[in-house]
């Protein structure tokens, strides 16, 4: 038997599913709402009926939008030929904030994992190698995580599109801004002196 009354416990039970929310912070979240009042509850339960009535995936890149093409891929003032691609479209806004990247995006929606039964066939990848096939693009960046399934990811892409005229290129990974050397592990430390430049 439930500890609490059937909404209650229903609305903790799809709030567990969220990533982060463990049943203390879904239980939290359930007392916040049942708090609230009645138009900031409907004004959130409104938030996720348009959410998921609105958004959809990009045609060209994948990217989450309530526009076809997505402001990315329709935008004049960026370079069209130049295309970063990441795993997940929250990818994106990290690389935004760097205000140095002036191309465009794919997402794949993922790495490859086949422990998880994740395979090329699972990734967006299609619409990114016929836009190559196509010759729409000179450059590609590699922007997967330097994880195992990251890595991975990034070595089939590469062998994928090596047959085409585009340049395919790594994002740097190693030591971060303000750490100290001390502490960074071997690999990291091997990927900071491969990805040296010159000053």
């Amino acid at each position: 038997m439930s500890r609490y009354a059937e909404p209650m416990a229903r609305l903790i039970e799809e709030l567990k599913k969220l990533p982060g929310v463990g049943s203390k912070s879904a239980q939290r979240y359930a007392f916040h709402l049942l708090r609230a009042s009645d138009e900031d509850a409907a004004a959130l339960a409104e938030a996720v009926r348009g959410l998921k009535a609105s958004l959809r995936l990009c045609s060209v890149c994948n990217n989450v939008t309530d526009v076809d093409p997505c402001a990315y891929c329709s935008s004049p003032a960026r370079n069209q030929r130049l295309v970063c691609v990441v795993e997940e479209p929250t990818s994106i806004a990290s690389i935004e904030r760097t205000r140095g990247y002036q191309g465009v995006y794919h997402v794949l929606h993922g790495t490859l994992s086949p422990l998880h039964g994740v395979g090329p066939d699972q990734l967006r990848a299609s619409s990114l190698v016929a836009r190559v096939e196509r010759g729409e693009i000179e450059e590609i960046i590699l922007a997967t995580s330097p994880t195992l399934e990251g890595e991975a990811t990034a070595t089939w892409l590469a062998t994928a599109l090596r047959g085409f005229p585009v340049k395919i290129t790594r994002i740097a990974t190693g030591v971060p801004a303000g750490s100290d050397i001390e502490y960074a592990d071997e690999v990291t430390m091997a990927r900071a002196l491969e990805g040296r430049r010159e000053l």
